[in-house]
């Protein structure tokens, strides 16, 4: 059996892979049928798949492992050579849309494909290819950061993840000291994460008008491979969470203020929903994951051959551990046909659904790696969050394998799904003012922040904490400074999955049925395409918003929450 840590990796030679790319593409260019052409393209392919192999186990090792000199060195390859990736992508798919049998191809391969190499040719230059590889570099040396926070707690030397406990107490007083620690840490680096920023900014916005954009909002949409909706419908969709969630969320978190006893409620609190604390899962990482084999077995046929197959292969790594990348995240390594699952389990709540969120991005790369466009193993982002966020709440009726009061967990999880989404539209909403506005200072982007959390969190208070109170929340935040514009996707999918929710409690078979078409999909089709075919609203029609919430709001009210 050939688990994660036999797999093999060498570091690939991008410039032969260019060499052979380029050679296969000029058979392309003078191909006499499309037949020849999709028989090129199957071998271009290869070469793709080889070094998505690659950069993958190079990475997955270099998270596990930050002070790995072996492969942070590979995962700075990658890196450092970014810039070749995109241009031999760009060189495949700008032949492919110029190609005289496109139609042909168009029929075997789908219309989706044409679409995203078209985002992809326009998101590309060779002219910017010094500054894709400075990009690449500053949002490592971000990840890189944050990796390295050791806080002095509780006598030990603890990493970022290692503080969730302390700062997820039921006692007011440790989660306000250890809320303290780690802002000292970040208030102490808070110029580094502000330069950082400031150089990512100045760079993609200097990427974008060299490609002819006005600035990096444009591209940033491309990059993401938006392609049916844009900036206006996502500006609405903000409104309509305004409108529509805000209130609900702030009336969840008055109640929340009542119910712990607090005259105002401070940042520090809004993790604590209940006096005795949050439930925590009954069990540690290895049981959680044994666990997991008994919930997926009885969950589907096809569940249950998916997490075999991810136990057996060890496609695990799940313990936070000092060294170790924050976050977590789901890869899939195309030449063992593997999906591969990264966390930090730190013995909150989070541990669980941490693990059935990434369980569903790993479960619909598995159902559609089949599928013989590489492409079209992952949907576009948004797509993606729907499966993971769904997992989230197919899974609830097996939380009791997990926590001592499983209803207790499920109303924390349902109210922070509610709550996420005026804090993920207020992340997009900042980055459409930065990008908008590139010579902003440091100091005027933290003033932008505050005004929009004004807006969507009018709840918030951070009782003076140094340098919260300054606008510094979103350094925090990961996906603002390496993924610009990834975020407002969780909550579109979010929208979906509450969808999902509801329909799993009205006819369980049903739903399950629609989710698993939509995992074997993948991303053969643009976002709201798919959503359609889930027989789901579109989160940017009129009323979806305000029909969910009402569900959800009618759902929370009826539980007695006096009995947690």
């Amino acid at each position: 059996m050939t688990t994660f840590k036999d797999f093999e990796y060498q570091r690939p030679d991008l410039n032969a892979a260019r060499e052979e790319a380029d050679q296969l593409l000029n058979q392309f260019s003078h191909a006499a049928s499309a037949d020849e052409q999709i028989q090129l393209i199957d071998k271009l392919n290869q070469i793709r798949r080889d070094i998505d192999t690659y950069s993958n186990i190079a990475y997955i090792r270099a998270s596990i492992d930050t002070n790995d000199a072996f492969y942070s060195d590979e995962r700075d390859y990658f890196d450092a050579n970014g810039a070749k990736i995109v241009a031999l992508e760009a060189a495949y798919f700008e032949a492919l849309l110029s190609s005289p049998f496109r139609p042909a191809l168009e029929a075997h391969f789908g219309q989706q494909l044409f679409d995203l190499a078209a985002n992809v040719v326009n998101s590309y230059s060779e002219e910017v290819e010094e500054l894709i590889n400075q990009e690449n570099k500053l949002s490592s040396d971000y990840s890189k950061l944050i990796a390295s926070a050791l806080i002095e707690f509780d006598g030990q030397e603890l990493t970022l993840s290692q503080m969730s406990p302390y700062t997820q107490s039921p006692d007011r007083e440790t989660r306000l000291e250890a809320t303290k620690a780690v802002q000292s840490f970040m208030g102490e680096h808070l110029a580094d994460f502000d330069h950082l920023y400031d150089q990512l900014v100045k760079v993609r916005h200097e990427i974008a008008v060299k490609l002819g954009f006005d600035n990096f909002i444009e591209l940033g949409y491309m990059r993401m491979q938006r392609i049916d909706y844009n900036q206006e419908m996502v500006r609405d969709y903000r409104r309509a969470v305004e409108e529509f969630v805000v209130p609900v969320a702030t009336k969840l978190y008055a109640q929340q203020a009542d119910r712990i006893g607090v005259d105002k409620l401070k940042f520090y609190d809004e993790s604590i929903l209940f006096l005795n604390g949050n439930e925590n899962p009954k069990d540690h990482a290895e049981v959680i994951l044994e666990n997991g084999r008994k919930m997926y077995s009885e969950l589907s046929p096809e569940t249950d051959a998916f997490y075999q197959y991810m136990m057996e292969h060890e496609l695990f790594d799940v313990l936070a551990k000092k060294g170790k990348e924050a976050g977590g995240y789901c890869t899939y390594i195309d030449r063992y046909r593997a999906p591969f699952i990264f966390a930090n389990f730190n013995t909150t709540d989070h541990d669980i659904t941490v693990l059935t969120h990434e369980a569903g991005h790993a479960f619909q790369v598995y159902s559609s790696r089949d599928l013989t466009v590489p492409d079209y193993l992952w949907p576009t982002h948004e797509a993606c969050e729907i499966h993971s966020m769904s997992m989230e709440f197919f899974t609830y009726p097996w939380m009791d394998l997990f926590f001592e009061n499983p209803d207790k967990f499920k109303y924390k999880h349902l109210t922070d799904a509610i709550q996420f989404l005026p804090y993920g539209v207020a992340v997009d909403e900042f980055q459409h003012g930065v990008y908008e506005n590139p010579e902003m200072t440091p100091a005027e982007r933290r003033a932008l922040w505050q005004s929009i959390e004004e807006k969507y969190l009018p709840h918030r208070d951070y009782d003076g904490i140094m340098p919260l109170s300054e606008g510094s929340l979103w350094h925090r935040q990961g996906h603002i400074f390496n993924s610009p514009f990834y975020y407002i996707d969780y909550t579109l999918a979010q929208v979906c999955a509450f969808q999902f929710f509801k329909r799993s409690r009205e006819d369980f078979a049903s739903a399950w049925k629609d989710y698993l078409h939509l995992c074997q999909l993948g991303g053969s089709l643009p976002f709201n395409t798919l959503v359609k075919e889930a027989n789901l609203a579109s989160p940017f029609g009129t009323g979806t918003l305000k029909d969910i919430m009402i569900y959800l709001e009618n759902y929370i009210d009826q539980i007695d929450t006096s009995q947690f």
